[in-house]
């Protein structure tokens, strides 16, 4: 479901994308929320706008320099946007991170918990968090070893984040459907919901009980190259 998109087309893509979201609990017999997260990265303003017109509040980014150039304008016009970070963070953003985004999904070691704790009490404003877990244990990746998430969730509640979930990010050459099983076990037993699934695989995501899914290119096309950090 990837692509060159139009911008009329976007509309239109998020539609069949929140059908097939609805489908894929049906299927799992699930009546509870499944949330869209509209990853929105590398894409401008106007390429966005049509998804924000149509009604999607919920949307992600991967970097918080370039959340903080496209934003602010976005959110005067559509003021209930709820703005996820989903990219690594590093320490030195941790203050405009937290200005900024209303869910962070990537904690995924103490130092940064520590980071947005302190940015947190100087801003005066906490985002939601989320503990990212490499639940592939790939080196390049990354996240919480998943032996040593439960430590760091206890760790964030201990710096008073709001910790409302688990996201993971499973191996692209592997079946995800394992992966999503395990995470979805270890959140469990944190009493935690998940964040999994992206544009190939949301739909077995949510069958794993994914609470929220994250998907990009099946609603905005392929992605614009990404200029060098």
């Amino acid at each position: 479901m990837t692509g060159e998109v139009s911008e009329a087309g976007v509309a239109e893509r998020l539609t069949v994308v929140q059908r097939s979201i609805a489908e894929a609990m049906k299927r799992a017999g699930r009546t509870d929320v499944v949330d869209l997260v509209a990853v929105t990265k590398t894409f401008e303003a106007a390429h966005v706008r049509p998804a924000l017109v149509a009604g999607q509040r919920i949307v992600g980014e991967n970097r918080v320099q370039e959340a903080k150039a496209k934003w602010p304008a976005l959110r005067e016009e559509f003021p209930d946007i709820e703005l996820h970070l989903l990219g690594p963070l590093q320490s030195n953003k941790a203050r405009d991170a937290v200005a900024l985004f209303d869910v962070i999904e990537s904690v995924d070691r103490e130092k940064i918990a520590e980071a947005i704790a302190k940015a947190a009490e100087a801003v005066g404003r906490m985002p939601r968090c989320m503990v990212q877990v490499n639940i592939g244990r790939e080196p390049q990746k990354a996240g919480a070893e998943p032996e040593e998430a439960a430590a760091l969730v206890e760790r964030c509640k201990a710096l008073g984040l709001p910790v409302i979930g688990l996201m993971a990010i499973p191996p692209v050459d592997e079946a995800p459907g394992p992966h999503f099983a395990a995470l979805k076990a270890m959140a469990d037993g944190l009493g935690l919901p998940t964040s999994m699934g992206m544009s190939g695989d949301y739909e077995e995501a949510i069958a794993h009980g994914a609470r929220w899914v994250r998907v990009g290119s099946a609603i905005f096309g392929s992605r614009p190259p990404v200029a060098p950090a």
